[in-house]
């Protein structure tokens, strides 16, 4: 990222100018014994300077972030068939993209796991659940669509589903993966859950399972913000209907990654010490 920031003190004659180069950190002080024009001389020749990296593009920014494929990934005005195609295609990609880190995130905390690791597991853990958050949050954008809107760029969809989502895959498969792993870590320890619950909330597996219970949690908000908005666009069908993909949406809202862990939260909540001693 490159940033440009100029903090007025004392009179206002004095600025900071920090920015950063790739993957150098160079940062530049320029003070009362330093001439703000000259600072900025400095800043504009680092600026015009040929890029360090191969690739596409103008600038390293450009290479590295491969901008120019990036932003030709959508379909261009004389492809669609509606003008919120582009609002649409941005919305599910950059999802895609949320969803790829939080693959890799959740599979690097199934490695630390597997490690004994809980500590830093739980750290990935929570990288995945930001993730699914955000997400979450930028579907907001896709409620500026009116039914009408979504029926008339239907046709250009094709019968493409968001079921079909490569990221959800891929979160999906490691969500369960990390079910079983967190399982066999508890076995080989001779932990199981209530026992596990007994423990301080500082405690590092305590607090990975917890870290869990946020994920799921996240992931259960996803879907119900998502069946809303289904049926608030009218891309669903309606409410009820048998069959109908709003129906099975519905049917999702309440599954669980990791249920082993919400039904013994849920036995000791009512005083019960029945619980299971791994999860499924």
């Amino acid at each position: 990222m490159w940033m440009l920031n100029e903090d007025l003190v004392s009179g206002g004659s004095d600025f900071l100018l920090s920015f950063a180069v790739g993957a150098r950190d160079d940062f530049l002080r320029i003070g009362s014994d330093s001439p703000g024009p000259a600072g900025r001389d400095a800043f504009v020749k680092r600026e015009n300077e040929a890029p360090a990296l191969p690739g596409e593009g103008d600038t390293d920014y450009a290479r590295y972030m491969r901008t120019e494929a990036l932003l030709d990934l959508q379909r261009r005005p004389g492809e669609m068939i509606h003008r919120d195609e582009l609002l649409f295609q941005v919305t599910h990609q950059s999802s895609e993209l949320w969803l790829k880190l939080a693959a890799a995130e959740l599979n690097e905390a199934i490695a630390r796991i597997d490690a004994g690791e809980a500590a830093s597991a739980e750290l990935l853990l929570a990288r995945a659940t930001l993730a699914v958050r955000l997400i979450t949050d930028q579907l907001d954008m896709l409620g500026h669509l009116r039914p009408t809107d979504f029926q008339a760029m239907q046709p250009a969809l094709g019968n493409g589903s968001g079921a079909e989502s490569p990221g959800w895959r891929r979160t999906q498969a490691a969500g369960r993966k990390l079910g079983r792993a967190f399982a066999a870590f508890l076995a080989d320890r001779g932990v199981d859950l209530v026992t596990l619950y007994s423990r301080e909330p500082s405690d590092p597996v305590y607090r990975f399972a917890e870290a869990m219970v946020e994920f799921d949690d996240r992931i259960s908000s996803w879907r119900v913000r998502h069946y809303k908005l289904a049926i608030r666009v009218g891309s669903h069908g309606v409410i009820g209907t048998a069959g109908s993909p709003s129906g099975m949406l519905a049917k999702l809202i309440d599954y669980r990654f990791f249920p082993d862990l919400w039904r013994v939260r849920a036995n000791l909540a009512l005083g019960s010490s029945a619980g299971e001693s791994c999860l499924a």
